[in-house]
């Protein structure tokens, strides 16, 4: 068996009782990530050299005991919107295409405490906006599952390496669903915390107020542990919570009796695919055998997240992406007469075609006349939205739905239709709206093999509540390794 085929806890045990060096562990995602990239494209930047050279340094911490968290030696896989020192970030776009951050992202230098060895940065829809991991200027990422489809988006890169095996685990970020549904399409787990318990700082931003940095990985037992390494407060984010417990995988027990589990209705109507709906269904009833308590409820308005994510998001994103104007650093246009035509020639040469979508969107539902008509309303939504999930959890313990209405759409079919793609992420936005924590983990293969995933929502500061589920469900079934891994 690969090294890569274990999953980061069983690969840092084995590192940790001397039977793997981790120089050994990260060739091995070294060497798995340069057979299998021609054919997933996960990656942005592979760093074999400063890997190599890391792995060294981590091996003579463990052996002094410097490093003794369960991920110490793992290789990982980092999202290239996560600034890393010395090591390009691109966030997937022509305009950042030659920048190097002279600092790391809170949520790195936390696995890098921990002893974790960063061996790339992985490929993403530009600045996180996509649902498909195609609007990377660096080529589309395909599905290890079946190459014509798509990985999901925006973190596509990320959890197609960790579906491939190139990477023992990955981080992703989250804005509208973007570790939840590209895990659901790869069939792999990945947990977006509840806003604030890992820090943005070093995050590039997309939307601010709804952006959350959360791990990728083969099992619930990695995303707990990874989790427990990324999660802290941070003075540097202003968002940044301080929680008194971190400890997420004390949560990891298949007990789930007495536990109430609502389904909404309005997840199961129109636009939901037949297989997909089975799946998810057949899950709710092995945890109803596990003792959980399951019943459909009435979710209000569900019909609004869209619209109201959409115009929020697409706002912070025209005001966060303003900096990008090729003065300080980044893309800068050679053939240019005067400052503001530089301006308007390095944004319109290095932005691609769905950033500037969102762009445009953002600034016209921020502009005089129509903050009040768009702006305004799409926040009152949102306060209405956290509303129902609120009164939905003095019912329940969780909510139990679908990451996504079908499985994953092939190549192309998506970009051609970019209404149809937002559409796409009806299920995951509501939660990144009202700052809920969220898994998706495998549940299923459709008639065309390819995976289906199950999405569990807590309340607020309630990720032991979704991991105990999750956990739970997982040890009814066996992973199952794509046929690329």
């Amino acid at each position: 068996m690969s090294l890569m085929s274990l999953t980061a806890v069983a690969l840092g045990k084995k590192i940790k009782a001397g039977e793997v060096s981790v120089t050994e562990a990260v060739q091995a995602a070294l060497d798995a990530a340069a057979a299998k990239e021609e054919k997933v494209n996960g990656f942005v930047t592979v760093d074999g050299e400063r890997a190599l050279e890391r792995a060294e340094k981590v091996q003579e911490g463990i052996r002094k005991g410097v490093y003794d968290s369960p991920l110490a030696g793992v290789p990982v896989a980092v999202k290239d919107n996560m600034c890393t020192r010395g090591l390009l970030t691109t966030c997937s776009s022509k305009i950042l295409g030659n920048f190097v951050p002279t600092y790391t992202a809170e949520a790195v230098a936390n696995l890098e405490r921990a002893g974790a060895v960063v061996m790339g940065k992985t490929n993403m829809d530009e600045f996180a906006m996509g649902s498909t991991t195609e609007t990377s200027a660096y080529g589309a990422t395909r599905n290890p599952w079946n190459g014509e489809h798509v990985p999901g988006g925006s973190s596509g890169g990320s959890c197609a390496a960790v579906a491939a095996e190139e990477c023992s685990y990955a981080l992703g970020s989250d804005t509208g669903g973007s570790i939840r549904q590209p895990s659901s399409f790869c069939g792999v787990t990945g947990l977006k915390p509840t806003y604030g318990t890992v820090s943005r700082y070093g995050l590039i931003a997309y939307g601010s107020s709804l952006d959350q940095i959360g791990p990728v990985a083969k099992d619930v037992t990695d995303c707990a542990t990874i989790l427990e390494a990324i999660a802290s407060h941070d003075a540097k984010d202003s968002t940044s919570v301080e929680r008194k417990d971190y400890d997420f995988a004390a949560a990891l027990s298949e007990d789930v009796r007495g536990m109430k589990i609502g389904i909404p209705r309005d997840y199961l109507g129109e636009g939901l695919d037949g297989e997909v709906r089975d799946s998810i269904m057949a899950a709710a009833k092995v945890l109803e055998e596990k003792g959980a308590l399951v019943e459909e409820f009435d979710l209000s308005l569900v019909e609004y997240a869209i619209p109201a994510y959409y115009v929020i998001a697409c706002a912070e994103a025209s005001s966060n992406l303003a900096r990008f104007d090729g003065v300080k650093y980044g893309y800068r246009t050679t053939d240019y007469e005067g400052l503001h035509n530089m301006y308007k020639k390095s944004r319109s040469e290095g932005f691609g075609p769905e950033a500037k979508r969102r762009i445009m969107l953002g600034s016209f539902v921020l502009s005089s006349g129509y903050y009040d008509a768009y702006y305004l309303k799409a926040l009152r939504t949102k306060a209405l939205i956290k509303q129902a999930f609120d009164k939905a959890f003095s019912q329940y313990d969780l909510i139990l739905g679908p990451a996504a209405p079908t499985t994953a759409p092939r190549l192309g079919e998506s970009l051609s239709d970019p209404i149809k793609m937002y559409l796409g992420d009806i299920y995951t936005v509501s939660v990144n709206l009202a700052g809920l924590p969220g898994i998706s983990l495998p549940c299923g293969l459709d008639s065309k093999g390819l995976p289906i995933g199950l999405q569990l929502i807590g309340d607020c500061f309630q990720e032991k509540k979704i991991i105990r589920a999750a956990y739970a469900f997982e040890q009814t079934r066996e992973y199952q390794h794509s046929p690329l891994a």
